[in-house]
């Protein structure tokens, strides 16, 4: 197997995609991983299988409607495997495993049929201190966004998911990307303060642009850096309330075709009469209280160049 996947846009050919089934019972209060999770414990809303697989259903049909080759990781039973980007992510022709959570580590043991078809050369294992996870790395061509939580207590910050080691590690294997740290806005109970990853408040997406909200950073200079690299008039800014319901968490199968939640009304009125794009909708709204959307559940192989 190939691997490819310089930026965010390019056209897809070949993607994992997280499985929808046997996620175990609702998690306890004390056992979420995410200020999403937290709150629909809290209120009984925690989502029901049934619905997680009529939503994944609708997302792996419009992935294969665009002829994009679907991999799926191997069942583990009573194991929330629906977000493929927390395991791993590529980066040009590597493929990096993440050091996610303890408590998820058999997440990755499930994608070894995959991995056994890359070459063991092209797969980075990271050493124990480095943590990073899929969802705070966005590539884009030379440069690598990274979000990250820089701060004294980030061992005890459930949501603080990728460390500074983890820019030095980049680093070190991409000498050549120009790599932009960027530290985000935490809360473990609250998802109006708090991001989980970087793609649930920024995300590049076709011909130059740009969705954003300002206040998942920490330093508000960050935000306006991103604004200014991408030129104001390129970039479409969330509320609060669109942050919450993760309007940023897309997923691009090309320059122009853009996967949306089918709530996402303003975003898609935008992406279509301002950008010309093509937008795709699929219901995404119960496996969103899980902490995470459409981006989250995926794991690009290879796009175009």
């Amino acid at each position: 197997m190939k691997l490819n996947v310089r930026n965010e846009t390019s056209r897809l050919r070949e993607v994992i995609l997280g499985l929808p089934y046997s996620n175990g019972p609702t998690p306890k209060l004390e056992e979420t991983f995410d200020s999403k999770s937290y709150e629909s414990v809290l209120h009984g809303v925690y989502p029901e299988e049934k619905d997680i697989v009529e939503e994944m259903g609708a997302f792996k049909a419009v992935l294969e409607k665009y002829g994009v080759k679907v991999y799926r990781p191997s069942l583990v039973e009573n194991c929330n495997q629906v977000f493929a980007r927390d395991v791993g992510f590529v980066i040009d022709d590597k493929i990096i495993v993440s050091n996610i959570i303890p408590d998820r580590q058999e997440e990755i043991d499930a994608y070894g049929d995959i991995y056994s078809q890359i070459h063991y050369k092209d797969i980075y294992n990271l050493p124990e201190a480095v943590h990073v996870e899929g969802g705070d790395v966005i590539p884009y061509g030379d440069i690598i966004f990274l979000g990250q939580y820089d701060f004294p207590d980030y061992s005890s910050v459930k949501t603080a998911r990728t460390n500074r080691l983890a820019l030095d590690y980049l680093r070190m294997i991409f000498p050549e990307k120009r790599i932009i740290p960027l530290n985000l806005r935490k809360s473990d109970t609250d998802p109006y303060e708090g991001i989980l990853h970087l793609d649930c408040t920024f995300m590049p997406v076709g011909r130059g642009k740009a969705i954003i909200y300002k206040r998942g950073f920490m330093n508000p200079r960050d935000a306006e850096h991103l604004v200014d690299l991408f030129g104001k008039d390129n970039v479409f800014e969330l509320t609060t309330e669109e942050m919450y319901w993760m309007n940023s968490n897309v997923f691009s199968i090309s320059e122009d075709v853009i996967v949306v939640e089918e709530h996402f009304t303003r975003l898609k009125a935008h992406l279509e009469k301002a950008w010309g794009m093509t937008v795709e909708t699929v219901p995404y709204r119960e496996i969103s209280k899980m902490g995470g959307l459409l981006r989250c559940s995926t794991l690009p192989l290879r796009r175009d160049e």
